[in-house]
């Protein structure tokens, strides 16, 4: 399998407000991680065997303030269906993060990266 790590650097408008507010507390820059799972036959299994490592590790990230918002996206008709038969297209993720290395990282670290349930398409601040 082919994995694709692309980093798109680039400037938002909520970014630029959002550094611009007048605040105690500093806040580092966020990071978008669009992760689309593989399509292949076993997908879907490697990506229920590892779930439950997967979401400890997360709880962790958020409980650190690393992690700020992320989840899975499934197919319409999979919102109702039973475990077996959910479709999973990908995953999105917002990091919090000193740069983005550190954001790649935690990615890479992830046991959905690291069993081929996703593939990274592209990390943007």
């Amino acid at each position: 399998m082919t994995r694709i790590l692309k980093i798109i650097p680039q400037r938002s408008i909520y970014s630029y407000i959002h550094k611009r507010r007048m605040s105690s507390t500093p806040t580092l820059p966020k990071f978008i991680v669009w992760a689309p799972d593989y399509a292949d036959e076993g997908a879907l299994q490697r990506r229920l065997a590892v779930r439950p490592t997967h979401l400890e590790n997360i709880k962790k990230l958020v409980s650190q303030g690393t992690l700020r918002l992320g989840g899975g996206f499934m197919t319409p008709e999979s919102v109702d269906a039973a475990a077996a038969d959910k479709k999973f297209l990908g995953s999105c993720i917002i990091f919090e993060g000193e740069d983005i290395d550190v954001v790649r990282k935690l990615v890479e670290e992830d046991v959905y990266y690291k069993n081929d349930v996703v593939c990274v398409l592209a990390v943007t601040m």
